[in-house]
């Protein structure tokens, strides 16, 4: 292939020496460093003239996903999560057994009427003991 016209190869507008007198002056900063709790070290830089509480105290490693902070003999332990709650055990938080036997108790009671079922006698309804009621809710 034939080279053509510019002798200078590789070069763009507004390229030129670095250095400061182009770019502008570099703003003071200062290293921190974070290890988590499988000994990484993570470096992060900072503006010189943030005050000391801006600094946060722990981040997220990069490398491993783990929390880190700056005691390296000390880090952060993973928080415990709690594992996911099903919709009954958020309703069994917010209700008593008696409250949920009353309920479900309710609940078969309009059910019956709309089928035009005949309502259960006291007996039979007081065959359903708050004990009963709550484990057809479990």
């Amino acid at each position: 292939m034939a080279s053509g016209g510019s002798a200078i190869r590789g070069s763009r507008v507004g390229s030129g020496p670095m250095g400061e007198q182009d770019r502008g002056y570099h703003a003071d900063r200062v290293q921190v460093s974070y290890w988590d709790a499988l000994g990484n070290e993570t470096v992060r830089y900072f503006a010189a003239n943030l005050p000391a509480e801006e600094i946060p105290d722990v981040i997220d490693s990069p490398s491993s996903g783990l929390p880190a902070g700056r005691d390296k003999d000390n880090p952060p332990l993973l928080a415990k999560t709690e594992p996911y709650k099903t919709h009954l055990a958020y309703v069994k938080e917010r209700r008593s057994d008696e409250e949920a036997a009353q309920l479900l108790d309710e609940a078969l009671q309009q059910l019956r009427q709309r089928r035009g079922t005949a309502a259960p006698s006291k007996q039979a309804t007081a065959g359903h003991s708050a004990g009963e009621s709550s484990s057809a809710v479990q």
